[in-house]
């Protein structure tokens, strides 16, 4: 992006932030009312310079463009996607290079198709530039232990090893492709400087899902955060030492019976460090338990989250009763909690309903997986709980199957012409694609700032005695 401000003609960007509503008692002292105002418009334009991708510079740019707004779907798309990046909650390219390629990328097998278009599953190079992408969470995913209910840390230790791998497969990718991603480590106002620079560098930090991938080691990870991971998925399809998850493998099925109800007392113990760390909370896979616990509603006299926290790549379960999804009463408490919840395009997680079968899972409905079903998932997030609260997790390459209209990577567009379509506003489809999830990850760093300034003290291991 050069020097166009980058907002629609007429942005509707929350006036209040919640908890904030009525009007203001005066005490005599602070700023007088013009001086507030002149405060607000300095704030309004840094938050929207961060999140919705302005320049850094004089407003008065700003309405010369303004009067020149795009006209057709088509052109709001374009400019929409090229000032501010879209951001997928949730990329599985990593374990599909594991599956196919065994992680060998250094040759021309893995790196002909790759870059010149052609590599099985949804995204390569070339259609990562015709879906405008502006980056993604690259998940460093390793499947949860055969036993999955031994959660005992020997159980776990293969986990890491190949987590490590993982990391480290993305990890070269990106040094071998400087000028398509940037590092994973940056923080989300200097990955976003990269998008805005003239090489529109991918916005490229890591995510794990499952705590089974720490082998029960708080040291682990915080050793993955200085490696780029930047959210940790709290479970996958087992629960863990810290948390219950939604669904069970080998067979999969709904979770026959709480470990924890929820969160176990290590289990908050860890999310608080993540909060000191600053990383992000992702409630995907979790139960509905584990969920309210970290949302501050749960059987535990516990606050929850100090920071906003995300379901990275989940749906709407009013829409499809799946328990991968997230119900009504959790959609408003991650409103209040300022959250995020970034839906999932997994055919099986966007159309189907409930037949009551034994193994506790809906039934998929093919006639309704569409790019239009997946639109549905975003407006019923926005318009129940708000636009500032909604995002895109897609699961590419983490499916087999995809909804009609958006096979690959390179649908992204259609999605956000559809949902111009159906009345969002530019200013709101900019916070879906990835206003939010800057915001939220932004925040998250915010917090963890502040409580390392306050000295909140560092989650130890409890480890056994070593004698020589």
């Amino acid at each position: 992006m050069k020097a166009a401000i980058s907002v629609p003609a007429k942005p509707d960007w929350p006036a209040q932030e919640a908890g904030n509503s009525g009007p203001a008692r005066r005490t005599g002292r602070g700023p007088s009312p013009g001086a507030r105002a002149a405060l607000c418009l300095v704030v309004l334009f840094s938050l929207l310079a961060l999140y919705i991708g302005l320049p850094g510079r004089s407003a008065c740019p700003g309405h010369r463009f303004l009067s020149a707004k795009p006209k057709s779907i088509e052109e709001r798309v374009k400019h929409i996607l090229t000032h501010t990046p879209l951001i997928d909650g949730h990329n599985d390219l990593a374990i599909l290079i594991r599956v196919l390629y065994n992680n060998h990328i250094s040759n021309d097998t893995f790196t002909k198709p790759f870059v010149e278009g052609g590599l099985p599953g949804q995204l390569d190079l070339p259609r990562l530039r015709r879906g405008m992408s502006g980056g993604a969470f690259w998940s460093v995913f390793w499947p949860c232990p055969e036993n999955g209910t031994n959660f005992s840390s020997e159980n776990h230790l293969s986990s890491v090893q190949n987590t490590l791998q993982q990391i480290d497969l993305i990890s070269r990718l990106q040094q071998s492709h400087p000028d398509v991603f940037s590092p994973a480590t940056l923080s989300p106002a200097a990955a976003l400087a990269e998008f805005r620079s003239s090489r529109r560098r991918l916005i490229s930090p890591l995510g794990i899902e499952g705590l089974h991938q720490i082998g029960n080691s708080a040291a682990t990870l915080r050793r993955y955060h200085a490696l780029g991971v930047r959210y940790a998925t709290l479970t996958h399809n087992c629960g863990n030492r810290y948390a219950d998850a939604a669904l069970w493998e080998n067979p999969l099925r709904k979770a026959p019976h709480a470990v924890w109800g929820g969160l176990s007392p290590e289990g908050r113990r860890l999310v608080r460090e993540m909060n000191r760390l600053g990383m992000i909370v992702d409630l995907a896979h979790t139960s509905v338990d584990t969920m309210l616990d970290v949302l501050g509603k749960g059987k535990h006299d516990w606050p929850g989250s100090e920071a906003p926290v995300i379901f990275s790549h989940s749906s709407v379960y009013a829409i499809c009763p799946h328990p991968r999804n997230v119900p009504d009463h959790v959609l408003d408490l991650v409103r209040e909690k300022r959250g995020l919840v970034m839906v999932n395009f997994n055919p099986e997680f966007v159309s189907c309903v409930d037949k009551g079968r034994e193994d506790g899972l809906p039934e998929f409905v093919p006639g309704n997986s569409t790019l239009q079903q997946v639109a549905r998932h975003v407006l019923y997030i926005g318009k129940r709980i708000g636009f500032d609260h909604v995002g895109l997790g897609s699961d590419f390459d983490g499916i087999q199957d995809t909804p009609r209209g958006l096979e690959d990577v390179s649908k992204f567009p259609d999605l956000v012409a559809e949902l111009l379509s159906q009345g969002v506003s530019d200013y709101d489809v900019a916070k879906v694609v990835g206003g939010n999830l800057l915001r939220v990850w932004t925040e998250v760093e915010a917090v963890a700032e502040r409580m390392q300034k306050v000295g909140e003290p560092v989650l130890e291991d409890d480890l056994p005695g070593l004698f020589f």
